[in-house]
């Protein structure tokens, strides 16, 4: 596969680096499960509503997660189906069991 063009790379490398941040990873893995406000989001991740919406902030400017607003609360979900498959995908591979001594180099 033809590496991608430098500025796709700096998006999918920035993509990373968000998602680098254990609490910044449990917002966006909490909004893949549907629509849900700031204050459960805080709840389900342990976090203060207000350091939840600065994580927010960066994930949508980041277009992984989208806010639609009802009535005086915004709900937030993953972006599209690339991110939750993405986000899918890292899970199932960080739960796959690793032999001692597979892909050592030596």
């Amino acid at each position: 596969m033809p590496l991608p063009e430098d500025n796709r790379l700096t998006v999918i490398a920035e993509t990373y680096r968000l998602l680098g941040d254990p609490t910044r990873l449990k917002v966006v893995l909490t909004c893949l499960e549907g629509p849900i406000a700031v204050g459960d989001i805080a709840k389900a991740t342990g976090a203060s509503p207000s350091l939840v919406s600065h994580h927010l902030r960066l994930l949508r400017a980041a277009r992984l997660v989208r806010g639609t607003r009802r009535n005086k609360q915004v709900f937030y979900e993953a972006a599209d189906d690339h991110i939750a498959r993405m986000l899918s995908d890292m899970l199932a591979h960080a739960a796959e069991e690793h032999e001692p001594g597979e892909d050592d180099v030596g």
